[in-house]
């Protein structure tokens, strides 16, 4: 059973989440199934005028997807058509967590990888059904069928409703809450932890350090999983497929920064030995375990 609760707020759309995968791969790699992981939807937008009203526009959003490439996650520079909106693949993840929950993680990641990898227009059905083809086994049809069902808008409503909910809290006294439509909310990745009763909230984009000792101070029984060995075991244990910096950082030691050169020559290694795979994603790579 798990050992600690994670409410994690995040939204497709949002190069601050996308680019704190790394630390989540580490999280997972270190604590395992002793993390319990519940999705909140931020729904950062409902339509797309919302970005264009506040100035962005293809271009703009293109150079900066270049600027947080230094991250370390994969972006693509080619600008859009236009400005998309996140509700609709929102309201995919929701349908994705009410007909199929065990593929919820990799529906949301799909639809990061497709928003920040490709060209894709993800308000519109088509796109997002494009996009979460890359999840084996989901019945996409099914899926985007229940975008409008009321059980989806009920949980839609319910996830806007809980990342709204950021006033007077520790994300907000440290300047990391956001208020874009009348409510103080939770911005992207924000984490609470919570067991036995205690909470600590992680909110914004954090560095690892900072979620690993909100781990440490509530519940020091966890077993905690050191930097593997060998690289593939990290590609087995957390099988929808790495980033090379999503790598990186499990392979780090402690108080050590990931080195993607050498995590990447490792990945390389493997998959000239048959025992990983590669597939070309936007400035980077994703690794799988063959």
């Amino acid at each position: 059973m798990a050992a600690i609760e994670v409410t994690h707020f995040s939204d497709p759309g949002c190069p601050w989440a996308y680019s704190a995968a790394p630390h989540f791969a580490a999280l997972r790699w270190r604590y395992g199934e002793q993390l319990r992981w519940r999705l909140v939807l931020i729904v950062l937008t409902e339509q797309a005028r919302q970005y264009v009203e506040r100035g962005y526009t293809p271009q703009r959003q293109a150079v900066g997807y270049r600027r947080f490439r230094d991250r370390g996650m994969p972006f693509a520079t080619a600008p859009r058509e236009r400005i998309a909106a996140t509700a609709v693949a929102c309201r995919a993840i929701i349908a994705t967590r009410l007909s199929d929950p065990v593929r919820e993680w990799e529906a949301f990641r799909a639809l990061q990888f497709a928003w920040f990898t490709t060209t894709l227009v993800l308000d519109e059905p088509d796109a997002v059904a494009a996009a979460l083809q890359r999840v084996a086994g989901l019945d996409v049809g099914r899926v985007m069928g229940m975008l409008d069902a009321p059980e989806v808008g009920a949980a839609y409503d319910e996830d806007r409703r809980l990342a709204r909910t950021a006033a007077g809290s520790p994300t907000e006294f440290q300047g990391k809450s956001a208020n874009t439509d009348g409510a103080v909310r939770f911005t992207a990745p924000s984490l609470v932890f919570a067991a036995a009763g205690r909470t600590l909230e992680a909110g914004g984009f954090q560095s690892l350090g900072a979620y690993d000792v909100c781990v440490a101070n509530l519940d020091t029984s966890l077993a905690r999983r050191e930097a593997p060995e060998d690289v593939v075991d990290v590609l087995a244990a957390l099988p929808e497929g790495l980033t090379t910096r999503e790598v990186a950082a499990c392979l780090a030691p402690d108080k050590s920064a990931p080195d993607d050169a050498a995590a990447e020559d490792r990945l390389i290694a493997a998959v000239a030995e048959g025992r990983a795979t590669r597939e070309t994603l936007g400035s980077g790579a994703l690794w799988s375990a063959a």
